[in-house]
């Protein structure tokens, strides 16, 4: 393992040592930082990231204050930003060793993503990261963008920067759980309407299929809102990166159950379907608690699909070879029988298991 200083947060507010900041400190996921070797451990099932997964990081923290997300400006009152997201830490490293770290395992690496915080210093910081990465290694780069502090000028300059593709996550499937989760439920920043124009906007800068919405399955939502908020998507020319919830500790969505597993496959299966244009969310059928009970399929196609196991991998960007290079390993609950997203083309003993979770003989 390579011996990469992990630099510490500042934890409390009296500290005199001053917190490193972005642009020239990032954080970094746990697993990309055990794929770059800067931090021990071994995956699941062998599974192995493809994406460096990095995050921007201020002293001021994040202005949003979504409901379920671990960086929420409402969380332990800023003590620190060295807060978990996603379920796990995520180290922070000078951006100098993060790309001598990707310059050494580069055969490793098919996609850095840096994520942006609602943070008025940080459009122009990942404009600054995204080229100092491009002109470092010849690895392509997206973009999850704040849509709240950004306009399309942004957009074009992060094009001109070196990104390729851009994600959106607007998470909800619908304006009131938005607005509730998100918006002014919470006291947030945040708007439904600002996401979609900010999504177009992606999608008008960098082209078909180089823009995508992230939504998360289980937010009080029925089956058939989040198969029309999918369809919207692919009716403008993006494209769905699908997520369970799972709960975040120290949010206020800390209890909050993860999605009933039979939910959560019909959801990938119709998201898989409606991505790569093999159905169209107006042919699906729904029962009266708005569960997906036909995808206007032939069976045998449909079972063809599902034998495959393509719907249920991770749905993320991928690499030039065409492959998901961000999937984002056991992000949606912990290593185990329990996979939700596969990082890996499931197996045919996980088929069989998959197809009891939707409710079909193994």
């Amino acid at each position: 393992m390579s011996s990469v200083p992990q630099l510490t947060c500042q934890e409390a507010p009296c500290s005199s040592a001053p917190q490193p900041e972005s642009p020239e400190v990032l954080r970094m996921s746990l697993a990309a930082a055990m794929t770059l070797d800067f931090a021990p451990g071994s995956f699941y099932r062998n599974a192995c990231l493809g994406c460096i997964n990095l995050l921007l990081t201020y002293r001021s923290g994040c202005a949003a204050r979504c409901a379920y997300c671990g960086l929420s400006g409402d969380k332990a009152q800023k003590k620190s930003t060295c807060k978990s997201f996603i379920r796990v830490t995520w180290p922070a490293f000078a951006l100098d060793a993060i790309i001598e770290g990707m310059a050494r395992r580069q055969s490793r690496v098919k996609r850095i993503c840096i994520s942006m915080l609602t943070n008025s210093r940080a459009p122009r910081d990942t404009e600054d990261i995204c080229r100092r990465l491009r002109t470092a290694v010849d690895i392509p780069v997206s973009l999850l963008i704040s849509p709240t502090i950004l306009n399309s000028e942004n957009l074009k300059r992060f094009r001109d920067a070196g990104a390729d593709k851009i994600g959106v996550a607007i998470d909800l499937a619908t304006p009131e759980l938005f607005d509730h989760y998100r918006g002014s439920g919470v006291g947030g920043p945040h708007t439904w309407k600002r996401y979609w124009d900010c999504l177009g906007e992606s999608l008008e800068v960098f082209g078909r299929d180089m823009a995508g919405a992230h939504f998360m399955v289980g937010m009080g939502e029925t089956e058939a809102d989040m198969c029309r908020a999918m369809q919207r998507v692919r009716h403008m020319g993006g494209n769905t990166h699908l997520f369970s919830f799972y709960p975040e500790g120290g949010s206020p969505l800390a209890q909050r159950l993860p999605p009933p597993i039979d939910q959560y496959r019909r959801i990938q299966l119709a998201r898989w379907l409606i991505d790569h244009d093999r159905a169209q969310e107006r042919d699906f059928s729904y029962n009266e608690r708005g569960a997906v009970t036909s995808y206007g399929l032939p069976q045998a196609e449909l079972e063809a699909v599902i034998a495959g196991g393509e719907p249920f991998r991770t749905s993320g960007c991928t690499g030039r070879d065409g492959e998901v290079a961000c999937n984002r390993p056991y992000a949606n609950g912990r290593p185990g029988p329990g996979i939700r997203n596969y990082p890996f083309k499931p197996e045919a003993a996980d088929i069989r298991h998959i197809r009891l979770q939707l409710g079909l003989p193994a």
